[in-house]
């Protein structure tokens, strides 16, 4: 069984280390054009073999079904400065060639009951194996740093409580969401001062080198 979930889970493997490399790219391009980059770092990873397990019993996910009904066992993670940035990283990924976005979904301007926010697009990616060429489903979340911090503070909460948060710490966790939010909004209120800021530093560090 174990080589058979290293077959299957390969190619996601290799869709998240190109994936990783390409938006890499894209943002050095972005730095050695002269212009500021909507993406501030990337991530990914491939759902390990536990969390697919779990996810396919909670959501009833027939074997056979696995590589068309779970989205997220390869997953990339973008991170972006301000909430606009979010949109300009969306509008670039739906004119790439080399994939095709097949479902979004806005949970910036529609946050979940939780307060969690992001920008989650699901789309076609082609891996090309040794013989044949498979296409993947990949998620991508693009969110501020903000966002990330939350979410990475209610996955934890999660665990902890076996997706049973106690409504009082739920409470405060939807509010502490809405802090981040404001705290994004605000951050967006002073944007081109804080890029003037971040050249100037930019362009003195590199001076130094």
């Amino acid at each position: 069984m174990e080589d058979d979930w290293s077959n299957f889970l390969e190619p996601y493997d290799q869709a998240v280390n190109e994936l990783k490399l390409k938006l890499r790219t894209l943002r050095g391009q972005f730095k050695k054009s002269g212009n500021r980059s909507p993406i501030e770092y990337v991530t990914g990873r491939v759902k390990p073999i536990p969390s697919i397990l779990e996810k396919m019993k909670r959501r009833k996910i027939q074997p056979k079904r696995l590589s068309q009904d779970m989205e997220d066992i390869a997953g990339i993670r973008i991170m972006c400065q301000f909430v606009e940035d979010i949109y300009r990283v969306v509008e670039l990924l739906r004119k790439r060639k080399d994939m095709q976005v097949i479902e979004e979904r806005d949970y910036i301007k529609t946050p979940k009951e939780s307060g969690y926010r992001s920008y989650h697009l699901v789309v076609m990616y082609p891996v090309q194996l040794l013989e044949r060429e498979q296409q993947l489903k990949v998620e991508i979340q693009i969110r501020t740093l903000a966002m990330n911090f939350w979410a990475t503070i209610e996955h934890s909460l999660n665990y902890k409580y076996q997706g049973c948060i106690p409504p009082e710490v739920a409470m405060r966790l939807e509010t502490s969401a809405e802090i981040a939010f404001a705290l994004d909004q605000e951050m967006s209120s002073i944007r081109e001062e804080v890029n003037e800021a971040q050249r100037l530093f930019e362009d003195k560090h590199t001076g130094l080198e």
